[in-house]
Formats: C-alpha cells, sequence, structure tokens
C-alpha cells in the first residue's frame, strides 16, 4: 500500500528525480535540509487531502525553483534561518513547508516589482 500511495505522491511531483539527485556543495547544509524536508513531507502527507495535495505541489516547484533560480536560492537561504515555529504547533513539518512556499511568494512579488536593465557594452 505504501509504495502505491508513493507512486500516486510522484504523479504530483514532476521535479522529484532533478531534485533528490541535485549536486549541491559539500558545505551546503541548507540544501541537504530542504531536499530532506521535501522527501519527507511529500511522502508522509495525505493525498486524499486537496490542500495537501496542493501544498505537494507548490513544494516541488517551489524547490526546483530554487535548484534553478540562483536569486531565489539565495534570497532562500537568507529568509529560512528566520523562520520560527511555535511549540504549540502540531505538525512542524507542515509549518516550515508553508513558510518556504511563503518566502516564495514574497520573492515572486519583490522580484516583480524590480525592473532589471542589461547594461550594455
Amino acid at each position: 500500500m505504501v509504495v502505491e500511495n508513493n507512486r500516486e505522491v510522484l504523479n504530483y511531483c514532476p521535479n522529484f528525480n532533478r531534485i533528490v539527485n541535485f549536486e549541491y556543495a559539500k558545505d551546503d547544509k541548507i540544501s541537504l535540509q530542504l531536499i530532506r524536508v521535501y522527501k519527507d513531507y511529500i511522502f508522509k502527507a495525505n493525498i486524499q487531502n486537496s490542500d495537501e495535495v496542493k501544498c505537494i505541489r507548490d513544494l516541488d516547484y517551489v524547490i526546483g525553483r530554487y535548484m534553478d533560480d540562483y536569486a531565489f536560492r539565495r534570497e532562500l537561504r537568507t529568509e529560512i534561518v528566520h523562520v520560527k515555529v511555535k511549540k504549540t504547533c502540531t505538525d512542524i513539518l507542515r509549518a516550515i513547508v508553508e513558510s518556504i512556499i511563503h518566502i516564495f511568494d514574497n520573492y515572486l512579488e519583490n522580484s516583480t516589482r524590480k525592473i532589471r536593465i542589461a547594461r550594455w557594452i
């Protein structure tokens, strides 16, 4: 039953192989932890719950973007250390995932406001 559930979960995660096989620097603890959180969350999520399926899809997209977008990677690394989880929180993993998605949403909102002009020489 667990194997079937894992296969169904992977249907919602098109970036799974790229994420788990991401080559990061040996001293990059944040990437290691993000990949660990990603794998733990997607395989523990209840795919019968539409909110959790949406969160799985969002997390897959965000971590995939982390692998591709250097500016977002830098932003996430600086912001993730400021994430706080309340002691009364019952699902810490979900709170961390929601924080990661929230950081990405803020990044998108702020990056669309900035106009980057390339300087041609």
